[in-house]
């Protein structure tokens, strides 16, 4: 009776999440299979996270996982932040062809993962990894320029990336669960053998989207980081919005406060818990903090309404500076856990609200445009808040107050710009 009733009940829950998956036309218009592709390949991703956990901390002494984690950074994040420019507007000039690329994407990252599992002990994995990450950044930025194609008509955009980050939540925690329990029971080897599997499927469900994706129909470049002129089909010349530059400055410092947690917590962890299991505990405690965050400022952000994406954007990385200054005042790994939950909470705030400003504010001729090269640049910044958690010393009050002064920077950057437009316009003067 009991074995009946759990098939009983997953049977209804994979039935409620397939019907979750194609609700408001999502199926016909191919925004469901695009949020399958993008959940294997997160869950890919949280695979790839384990395997490399098990090789730069619990494989290594404790002097040589800083080492590790360093040489990580240096093969992998450096070269993608060299590389990051000029991927971006690469793909955004494609096109046509992009549900391959996604395919494309997907299947190198499986080959890689394989050649991962036969060089895990070498330094041959590093390069590996580098591919792996590139590839993933490029498949972000591919599918944040795919979206609006399979967009339907009674969904908004802030809604569709809504769903998409919360089923691709979803199934990274549970990706990354049974890829800790197979390394546990198998090794890290036969592990990768599974995230290859993971990332085959997506690649196959990539080359299955709608041939819609393919069709650029009418798209024209856009550059998200200036409000300088731009050409925009029917009209003479045009300008990206001064609120989509400032709303994408604040959630790069978000972004880059989520890179810098990810890496600079696993040290801190190494550093104050000397036993294993205590040390299993904190991390797990980091973990559920900022998934829990994640899904919460997810869900809050589709449902945020008529409210005004620029101001809650604002609003989240104002909050997360104050809590990063009150734990940098009043340090304790406590602090620490709060920080990375509301961090999480503010990241997935900023970045809904970031998607509505670009979809109210862009034309629809470079919306996609837009969307890509915004995602790049965000990738980016977490790159540079993983190199300063790995630059900085181990010591929780420093990480702290070095990370609370950045963030003040950057939402004082931001109020300073939003003022200085707002007393422009009462004189009567165009701000550029």
């Amino acid at each position: 009776m009991a074995v009946a009733r759990t098939r009983d009940l997953t049977s209804a829950a994979a039935r409620r999440v397939q019907e979750a998956s194609r609700a408001d036309g999502a199926e016909d218009s191919g925004l469901s299979q695009l949020l399958w592709v993008n959940a294997l390949h997160m869950a890919g991703d949280a695979l790839v996270a384990v395997s490399l956990a098990g090789t730069l901390f619990f494989a290594a002494t404790t002097d040589a996982q800083r080492g590790n984690v360093a040489l990580y950074l240096l093969v992998t994040m450096a070269p993608f932040a060299v590389l990051a420019p000029v991927l971006g507007p690469l793909l955004d000039r494609l096109q046509r062809g992009r549900r391959w690329a996604l395919a494309g994407s997907s299947l190198g990252r499986a080959a890689l993962a394989l050649f991962m599992a036969a060089n895990f002990d070498g330094l041959l994995l590093y390069p590996a990894a580098l591919g792996v990450l590139v590839l993933s950044k490029a498949h972000n930025v591919l599918r944040a320029a795919v979206v609006p194609r399979v967009l339907p008509p009674t969904l908004s955009l802030t809604s569709a990336n809504a769903r998409l980050s919360v089923f691709g939540l979803a199934t990274s925690g549970v990706a990354g669960a049974i890829g800790a329990g197979v390394a546990w029971a198998l090794g890290f080897e036969a592990e990768l053998w599974l995230t290859a599997a993971v990332f085959a499927a997506a690649g196959v469900l990539a080359a299955r989207l709608p041939r819609h994706v393919d069709v650029p129909a009418g798209e024209l470049p856009a550059d998200v980081l200036t409000t300088g002129e731009i050409p925009v089909a029917g009209l003479r010349r045009g300008r990206v919005s001064p609120h989509v530059v400032r709303a994408l400055r604040a959630q790069a410092g978000l972004r880059g406060l989520t890179g810098f947690l990810t890496i600079f917590l696993a040290f801190l962890v190494q550093a104050e818990f000397a036993d294993g299991w205590t040390a299993t505990a904190a991390l797990a405690a980091v973990a559920v903090a900022a998934g829990a965050g994640s899904f919460l400022g997810t869900a809050a952000g589709s449902r945020l309404g008529a409210t005004a994406p620029d101001r809650v954007v604002l609003l989240a990385a104002g909050a997360a500076a104050g809590v990063t200054v009150l734990a940098a005042v009043f340090y304790g790994f406590g602090m620490a856990v709060l920080v990375a939950g509301v961090a999480a909470v503010t990241n997935a705030l900023g970045k809904v609200s970031l998607d509505a400003i670009i979809q109210r504010e862009v034309p629809e001729e470079l919306r996609a445009s837009a969307f890509a090269r915004s995602e790049t640049f965000l990738q980016l910044a977490w790159v540079g808040g993983g190199a300063l958690g790995i630059a900085l010393p181990t010591e929780g009050w420093l990480g702290f107050t070095v990370a609370a002064a950045l963030l003040v920077v950057v939402v004082g950057l931001a109020i300073r710009s939003l003022v200085s437009r707002r007393a422009a316009t009462v004189a009567g003067v165009q701000p550029s």
